[in-house]
């Protein structure tokens, strides 16, 4: 029954205008560029700050030894991806963001304020893994929530292009870590950027970290969760995060191998080059630095361009592009570089990270679309992060290790196939509707709850 708008049943208010664009970009892409800055800041710095948290007298293992606590604090990412996905698809996804972004940001100030080794001993090196742990954590939860908050706002048609805005915010925040790391190398003596320049780009970082809470405070939730857990509601108790992984566990595990190729090539090419190059490669720290923003600019430029062509042509033939062709040129560019001409490196880098780019820039949409709305951050986080910490976080160490850029090309060519192989299982899920169920994952999801 309608009543007719009087005093006593007055017209109803207007629905509030939903987040902007503007604001869903911004607030997703400022945690997310920070998380990048956090991580590339510590792959590019290992090389200064490696003698102050751990014994200076050998420095080639103190460098390895930061290199490991880089690994190390991968491991901690399966964790996050548990804990915020948890958060994510229980809480909400604006309050895992929020969370996340704070806790990278206490990880960097410890890293900021950290004594020396000589000032405190084997202490300098606790605080140290302790700071990357918990860096490790809020990372593992910051991408799948951004991926997933990103993905469920954005128009269904353009969301591979959406989602491009995820990989290029993240490497603006890579990018601008390594114009401060260039900046500080040349303003800065080698003693002064060992005694204390390696702490200003730590310090930022925390600072920054606040900024991005502030903005995160104030979004939105996204209409497509707060559809599902109103309908949750009504359908009794949501699967548990765990049971959800297990009872799952073929999607689980094509996040796994899909992923594994993409991060070590991504790891390898735009985080790592630059403290790689300098230290064993021969190049000096302005050169690293240089060739490694010059190829990231590359990728920037290219992502948004990779993500629409997704859009038309479909997220499984821009993948398998991408790989395939990286996985084709990887041993060439790195013969390449081993030519120690600036240039060199700069053409290796950009040819890897715009090949890559065709995977990366609509990832966050392809993940998502696998995925139903109640699990959707803890479904991809988690099995992501695993990902990540057995791939990507373990490449720089084993490419210094190994010694070889040769022999860890081939070993990056086998995870390439893996991933190429893998993503040839999966069907084509371009301008899916998120708020609908995803086939079989979702009709066992539905039998598990009742």
């Amino acid at each position: 029954m309608s009543f007719p708008h009087t005093p006593d049943h007055p017209a109803p208010a207007p629905a509030p205008a939903r987040q902007s664009r503007a604001k869903t970009l911004l607030g997703t892409g400022i945690g997310n560029a920070l998380e990048w800055y956090d991580w590339n800041v510590y792959a590019s710095f290992a090389v200064y700050f490696s003698a102050q948290a751990f014994d200076s007298s050998d420095r080639t293992s103190a460098f390895l030894s930061t290199m490991a606590i880089f690994a190390v604090g991968f491991v901690a990412r399966p964790f996050g991806g548990v804990v915020f996905g948890w958060i994510g698809d229980r809480v909400g996804r604006k309050h895992a963001l929020s969370l996340a972004v704070l806790a990278a940001s206490i990880g960097s100030l410890l890293i900021a304020v950290l004594p020396t080794y000589g000032t405190v001993g084997v202490l300098a090196s606790f605080l140290l893994l302790l700071a990357r742990l918990i860096q490790g954590l809020a990372h593992g939860g910051e991408l799948p929530s951004a991926q997933t908050y990103l993905a469920e706002h954005a128009p269904r048609e353009h969301r591979g292009f959406w989602a491009s805005s995820i990989y290029v915010t993240g490497t603006l925040g890579l990018l601008a870590s390594l114009v401060l790391g260039l900046a500080l190398s040349t303003a800065l003596t080698e003693e002064q950027m060992a005694a204390w320049g390696w702490r200003v780009p730590f310090a930022i970082g925390a600072v920054l970290g606040l900024v991005a809470l502030w903005i995160r405070r104030s979004m939105e939730e996204s209409e497509v969760f707060e559809a599902s857990r109103a309908e949750d509601g009504t359908a009794g108790p949501r699967e548990n995060v765990l049971v959800g992984l297990f009872v799952h566990w073929r999607t689980s595990l094509q996040v796994i191998l899909m992923t594994a190729g993409l991060t070590v090539v991504f790891y390898i090419w735009s985080v790592s080059m630059a403290s790689l190059a300098s230290q064993n490669l021969g190049y000096s720290a302005q050169q690293a630095f240089g060739a490694s923003v010059i190829g990231n600019v590359v990728l920037v430029l290219v992502l948004p361009l990779w993500g629409a062509l997704s859009d038309r042509i479909g997220r499984r033939t821009c993948a398998l592009i991408a790989l395939v062709g990286s996985g084709i040129c990887y041993l060439p560019m790195v013969s390449l570089v081993e030519g120690g001409q600036m240039w060199q490196l700069v053409v290796a880098i950009s040819v890897q990270l715009g090949l890559i780019a065709g995977f990366l820039s609509h990832a966050p949409a392809m993940y998502a679309e696998m995925f139903p709305t109640a699990r959707r951050t803890s479904g991809f986080g988690i099995p992501y992060a695993v990902a990540i910490a057995l791939f990507g976080g373990t490449a720089p160490y084993l490419n210094t290790a190994i010694g070889d850029q040769h022999l860890f090309g081939v070993y990056a060519i086998v995870l390439i196939l893996v991933s190429s192989l893998t993503i040839l299982t999966l069907r084509e899920t371009r301008g899916k509707d998120l708020s609908e169920p995803v086939g079989p994952a979702r009709s066992a999801a539905a039998s598990s709850e009742a």
